[in-house]
C-alpha cells in the first residue's frame, strides 16, 4: 500500500510516499515569503500547495490514484488528545474555520488529505495536530479573566524526536523530563514530563521566540501601539507569515539571512543573535516548569543546521543538562508510522469530538 504524507509549514511544503516500509521519497519545497504573501489568508494558499503536491508526485512518476491512504498534518481545529485521528467533513470544516484560534499552514495538510481522500474514495489521517492540548492548568491562566493561554506547538516533531531520543538512550518517554526545541521557520519550545507537553511556548500566537516568520513576544502595550495604525488582520499576520525575518528583511530565507551575518551586516548580526538569545530564554523558562529535573535538552529542526545557533544554546544553557542535537524533523516518518498501525489494525485512530479539551474552569460559567 502507498501513503502520501502532506506536511505544509510556514516556509515549505513537504512530501512523502511510503510504501511497505519504504521511502519512496522525500522532498521539500521552499516558499519564500513574498509568494506566500501574495495569499490574503493560509486558506487561499490550498490551490498553490496541491499543485505543489501533484507536480512532486509527477516528477517522480507516482499517479495519485495509485495512492492508498493520505496523512495530513493538522492544527486549527479544536483541540484534541494525542494521536491518530481520521479526517471527517466535521474536522475539514472546523479546520478551515479556525475554530481553534490560530491560523498556522499544518491545516493545509488536513484539507489537503481530505480533498484527496474524498476525490479517490481512500482513508485519510491526521497525527499529533499543532494543538494537542496536554497543558496543566498554571501553564493556561492569564492575568485577564476569560483568556487563556493555548496548546500551539509543533506536537508532531516534539514528541517524535523526544521518542527516537528515548529510544537512542535506552529511556521511556513516559518516565522522561524534557525541554524540546523545534527551531526552524517556526519556533517552539516546550516542557515534556512523562510523556506529556505541560507547558510551552505558543508559536503562531504571538509567544516565545521570534522566527524567520513570526514575530514572538511582545509587549503588550507596544501592540497596543502598533494598532494605532495598523489593523488586527496585519498582526494576525505577523503571528505566521510576515514577522521576524520577513518584517526586518522581506524575506524568510534563513540562509540569505545567514549569508548577511557571516558577511558581517550589523542589522543582520543582531537579529540572528537576539533570536538565539530568545530562545534561550524560553529555555529556560521551561527549565522552572520542570522545577530544574531536566534529563536532556533536544534541539531540532531545519535551523539547527547552523553551528553558531546550537553553540549559542550551549552556551547558554548548557549548564541545565546535556543537550543533543537532532537536525531536521521526524514528522514524516511519525505520520507514516503511527498511521500504518491504524491502518494494520495495531491501534485505534480517535476521532474529531468537535469540542475542544480545555473548555474552561468552573467560575467561567458563572
Amino acid at each position: 500500500m502507498k501513503y502520501l504524507i502532506i506536511n505544509p509549514g510556514s516556509t515549505s511544503t513537504k512530501i512523502s510516499v511510503f510504501e511497505n516500509n519504504v521511502d519512496l521519497f522525500t522532498e521539500s519545497v521552499f516558499h519564500d515569503a513574498p509568494k506566500l504573501l501574495s495569499f490574503k489568508t493560509t486558506n487561499e494558499q490550498l490551490p498553490f500547495r496541491k499543485k505543489v503536491v501533484l507536480d512532486l508526485l509527477e516528477k517522480y512518476h507516482i499517479d495519485i490514484k495509485d495512492i492508498d491512504v493520505f496523512v495530513g498534518r493538522g492544527g486549527c481545529a479544536y483541540s484534541q488528545e494525542e494521536g491518530v485521528m481520521e479526517i471527517d467533513e466535521n474536522l475539514f470544516r472546523d479546520t478551515a474555520s479556525d475554530v481553534g484560534g490560530s491560523d498556522h499552514p499544518a491545516k493545509l495538510g488536513t484539507m489537503m488529505a481530505y480533498e484527496f481522500g474524498k476525490e479517490f474514495n481512500k482513508p485519510m489521517y491526521t497525527v499529533n495536530p499543532t494543538n494537542v492540548d496536554e497543558l496543566i492548568d498554571v501553564a493556561r491562566l492569564t492575568g485577564i479573566k476569560g483568556v487563556y493561554r493555548r496548546a500551539q506547538s509543533h506536537v508532531l516533531n516534539q514528541k517524535g524526536i523526544a521518542r527516537l531520543h528515548c529510544k537512542k538512550v535506552g529511556a521511556k518517554y513516559e518516565e522522561s523530563s524534557f525541554i524540546v526545541c523545534h527551531i526552524d521557520g517556526g519556533i517552539t519550545i516546550s516542557a515534556h514530563l512523562n510523556g506529556r507537553m505541560i507547558d510551552g511556548t505558543e508559536g503562531a500566537g504571538g509567544d516565545g521566540p521570534f522566527t524567520p516568520t513570526r514575530l514572538g513576544s511582545i509587549p503588550v502595550m507596544e501592540v497596543a501601539k502598533y494598532l494605532e495604525s495598523h489593523s488586527c488582520l496585519d498582526v494576525e499576520a505577523m503571528c505566521s507569515r510576515s514577522g521576524g525575518f520577513v518584517s526586518h528583511f522581506g524575506t524568510s530565507d534563513a540562509n540569505k539571512i545567514h549569508d548577511l551575518v557571516l558577511s558581517g551586516d550589523e542589522h543582520a548580526t543582531l537579529v540572528w543573535q537576539t533570536m538565539i538569545y530568545q530562545l534561550c530564554k524560553s529555555i529556560g523558562a521551561m527549565a522552572v516548569v520542570l522545577k530544574g529535573n531536566v534529563d536532556a535538552i533536544l534541539l531540532t529542526g531545519g535551523l539547527v543546521r547552523f553551528s553558531d545557533v546550537v553553540a549559542g544554546v550551549k552556551e547558554r544553557c548548557g549548564w541545565l543538562s546535556p543537550i543533543f542535537t537532532y537536525s531536521g524533523e521526524v514528522e514524516q516518518e511519525a505520520m507514516y508510522e503511527e498511521a500504518l498501525e491504524v491502518v494494520e489494525g495495531r491501534k485505534r485512530a480517535n476521532s474529531y469530538s468537535g469540542s475542544p479539551i480545555f473548555k474552561g474552569f468552573a467560575w467561567d460559567k458563572n
